[in-house]
């Protein structure tokens, strides 16, 4: 501080603007209000760094003006959290916006996907016309899988958490890697000895493995490298922990590195910004590193990017180690012999679902399936139409919200009621008061045959 003078804040202040401020204010003996403003300046060394400064006059022994004292306060931390704080807003702001769009998707791809399988059948005698319903469904299917990575990335996605031991877990993923990497480039494995056990749901952590060493392949130059290394990281609850520090305690630290050509500050700042792609036109959705970072988020972590051009990108996941031992993957039941029983059924079902289209077609399956439908657009509807058939409702399909809540309270009284709950991913409503096995999600898109086989498990529940 004691070689800062007057004269020398031109050397400091960079911006031409706050120079010529300050030249003036120093050069009006009779200022005595203090001058002050944020920008950035210039460091002894060269390097620049943002500050808060006060320029303000000491009077002396007579009373009269005298010293200059300039006060400089480093806000170089303060900018950077806003920085951060801003992105993740907007991040966030963007994947409300998708999952909203995406419930609307949804009933849209119910409809389009169930009318494929309902004509289907009735085109058997017709391989033309069969071909092009064929088409329809598969980008209907197409639509349904986009649906779910914008869910991701708005974090409603059905997340089944659990404990996985994450080095055994890339080892267990490393030959179906290398097949995606392909001739681009070699996959290499830096894994740290410790168990780094993390809890998150496998499945979609399998997908951000996915997608980063794709995103890393995509960028790769003449046969590159990517690397995947994981390390463990302790913070702690020191005085010099920076305010965009995680909190204080054990990480484990999962990186992905390629050698490729790097990005720029514009494309790092956009990365995770759902459609944003770099690539040409038709070779990318732009839903791939949006679905990493909603999936980080919901497994309590963070994710950042590093990278220069000509250089190549390192992708750091951090997230919060757990001490309970991976659990045992989950068995999946062997394929019956028999042949699978029949979903049809007699039941009184009750169709609750606003979107007419959709509405009209479930009720349709429904009732080609032998049940006996009633259906309505809301929930004041259907306990009015249910209310004057005179008959118990077995089954209430619907979305299920405050008002519907009710409506399956009063159709409850005549016991024996199964609720199906076609909800949007990760918004079931788990009602207290029905016993666990009558009741069940089918989260939307769904395909007919999955709802007629819910309904049939419903009702044939004990």
């Amino acid at each position: 501080a004691g070689e800062l003078t007057a004269a020398t804040h031109g050397l400091v202040h960079v911006e031409p603007a706050d120079r010529e401020r300050i030249s003036l204010w120093t050069k009006a003996d009779g200022a005595e209000h203090p001058l002050s403003g944020e920008s950035y300046l210039r460091r002894k060394d060269g390097h620049m760094f943002s500050a808060a400064w006060t320029f303000s006059r000491v009077q002396n022994t007579k009373g009269k003006p005298g010293h200059i004292v300039v006060i400089y306060r480093d806000t170089t931390e303060r900018r950077g959290l806003q920085k951060v704080q801003g992105h993740t807003q907007r991040l966030e702001a963007v994947g409300r916006l998708a999952a909203g769009v995406a419930h609307d998707f949804n009933n849209l791809i119910s409809v389009i996907n169930g009318y494929c399988q309902i004509l289907s059948p009735m085109l058997e005698d017709n391989p033309k016309a069969l071909h092009e319903v064929s088409q329809i469904h598969n980008a209907g299917r197409k639509a349904a899988e986009l649906t779910r990575q914008l869910l991701a990335f708005g974090r409603r996605q059905p997340f089944a958490a659990r404990v996985i031991e994450l080095n055994q877990f890339v080892r267990e993923n490393e030959p179906a890697l290398s097949r995606l990497l392909g001739p681009a480039g070699t996959l290499e494995l830096e894994l740290d000895e410790a168990p780094a056990c993390i809890q998150t749901d496998p499945e979609q952590f399998q997908q951000v493995l996915f997608n980063l060493v794709l995103n890393a392949r995509d960028a790769l130059r003449d046969r590159g490298v990517v690397t995947l290394r994981t390390a463990r990281r302790t913070v702690s609850a020191g005085l010099n922990r920076r305010a965009t520090d995680p909190a204080p305690g054990t990480y484990v630290v999962f990186t992905v590195t390629d050698n490729g050509t790097g990005m720029d500050k514009e494309t790092q700042e956009r990365l995770f910004e759902p459609f944003f792609t770099t690539k040409p036109k038709g070779k990318g959705s732009g839903l791939g590193l949006a679905t990493v970072y909603g999936v980080i988020q919901q497994s309590n972590g963070f994710i950042n990017v590093r990278s220069e051009l000509l250089v190549g990108s390192t992708f750091e996941i951090v997230l919060p180690a757990v001490t309970e031992s991976a659990d045992p993957v989950p068995l999946v039941p062997a394929e019956p012999t028999h042949p699978a029983a029949t979903t049809r059924g007699h039941e009184t079902v009750c169709v609750v679902e606003a979107d007419p289209v959709l509405c009209k077609m479930v009720a349709g399956i429904l009732t080609s399936d032998g049940y006996r439908v009633i259906d309505a657009a809301n929930p004041a509807e259907a306990a009015r139409r249910t209310a004057s058939i005179g008959k118990a409702v077995q089954l209430l399909v619907i979305n299920l919200d405050r008002e519907g809540e009710k409506l399956a309270k009063s159709l409850q009284k005549n016991g024996g009621l199964r609720v199906l709950d076609t909800c949007d991913r990760n918004a079931w409503q788990t009602l207290t008061w029905l016993p666990s096995g009558h009741q069940a999600a089918l989260p939307r898109p769904f395909a007919l045959s999955e709802l007629l086989k819910a309904a049939r498990r419903l009702l044939d529940a004990r």
